[in-house]
């Protein structure tokens, strides 16, 4: 396969992943839906970033488009998927077949409905490595249960023999893990690794996820919609809203200087633990966008609570703050005098999040 990638020609020093104007639509009756809309940014070799978003927001559909696993059938893709300094986002399934597990690996939301019920947890770990390494049946069972001891399930032998739902919740979870990790790829999406999880459970899963990145050198896609899973596990946060990205920084920076009100309003939606009892939660009103028919300027206009007539007209641009690490899509972006102003009008007259008619 020439397409495919080949250890020998990586550029070690160039970013492993490079998106371009990344567009995947779906035909309906309906029409047209623009999941993902002209979605550019990198990603550098062995750092991890955060895909931030609501529900629809696209940031499941970008990393699947990344990985070819959406369907072709009804699927339009637009744009340049470069990895490893080579184009992927034309290649077919067959060639991406030599490039899932060896090179990418995807960690799935729900891993009861992405294990086999009806397979050995040890012979699902086993098979990648069989059919990507070439590892025979002994060595590739040796394998599985070392990687088990990696993910940090205890009695490693006995778990290969049982099925997933004798395993908890956390323990699937885990085994996910491994099964992603067993060809040592050199990236790793994590598509809502913690969802159903409990806190305890969710944090342990953070780590682990992390120490394996930094121990293999592997880059790291963590998928969510929650910006507390990622303020101390990423390097930098992409927000999504609408199938954009609507604000992209180091994740310090983005904490310390937000730009976007729907960053912002995601950040004042998450529960704070010293809260009082019985605070009321801030929730952001109204809906995401309809994608067959976005709004015509910003998206996150209808919802926002600063929104200006310029905001309903004009689709704002990303541009760059003084770090050009950091680049945001509004018109009149938190701290903007536009913005203290409308802050100002606000405080007399306390609102949920979303827009004051």
């Amino acid at each position: 396969m020439t397409n495919v990638i080949q250890a020998a020609n990586r550029d070690v020093n160039g970013p492993l992943l490079e998106l371009t104007d990344v567009k995947t639509h779906f035909r309906t009756r309906r029409g047209l839906v623009r999941a993902v809309d002209g979605v550019s940014l990198t990603l550098e070799r062995g750092k991890a970033l955060g895909i931030v978003g609501e529900s629809g927001s696209g940031k499941t559909i970008l990393s699947r488009s990344i990985m070819g696993l959406l369907p072709t059938k009804g699927t339009e893709r637009h744009g340049s998927i470069r990895f490893e300094q080579q184009e992927i986002g034309n290649l077919g399934r067959k060639q991406m077949r030599h490039i899932w597990g060896k090179e990418m690996a995807m960690i799935f939301q729900d891993p009861m409905t992405s294990l086999n019920p009806l397979m050995k947890i040890g012979k699902q770990i086993a098979e990648p490595l069989r059919i990507h390494l070439g590892m025979d049946k002994a060595t590739a069972w040796a394998t599985a249960e070392r990687l088990l001891q990696d993910v940090r399930i205890p009695e490693g032998a006995r778990r290969l023999h049982q099925y997933p739902h004798e395993l908890s919740g956390g323990m699937r979870q885990r085994v996910m893990i491994a099964i992603a990790m067993a060809c040592g790829p050199t990236m790793l999406f994590a598509d809502e690794p913690t969802t159903a999880l409990d806190v305890t459970v969710q944090a342990q899963i953070l780590d682990l996820l992390n120490d394996q990145r930094k121990d293999r050198n592997m880059s790291l896609i963590l998928v969510t919609h929650d910006l507390g899973v990622v303020a101390g596990h990423t390097d930098e946060i992409a927000v999504m809203y609408g199938g954009k990205l609507v604000e992209k920084a180091p994740t310090r920076a983005l904490f310390a200087d937000m730009k976007m009100p729907y960053t912002e309003a995601l950040m004042q939606s998450i529960p704070k633990i010293d809260d009082p009892s019985h605070t009321r939660l801030m929730a952001i009103g109204g809906r995401p966008p309809d994608l067959v028919n976005p709004p015509q300027g910003c998206r996150f206009a209808p919802r926002c609570l600063y929104t200006r007539d310029k905001c309903l007209t004009e689709e704002p641009p990303l541009v760059a703050t003084d770090n050009p690490e950091h680049t945001y899509a509004c018109w009149y972006p938190v701290g903007s005098p536009e913005y203290h102003e409308s802050k100002a009008r606000l405080s007399e007259t306390p609102v949920t999040i979303g827009r004051l008619d």
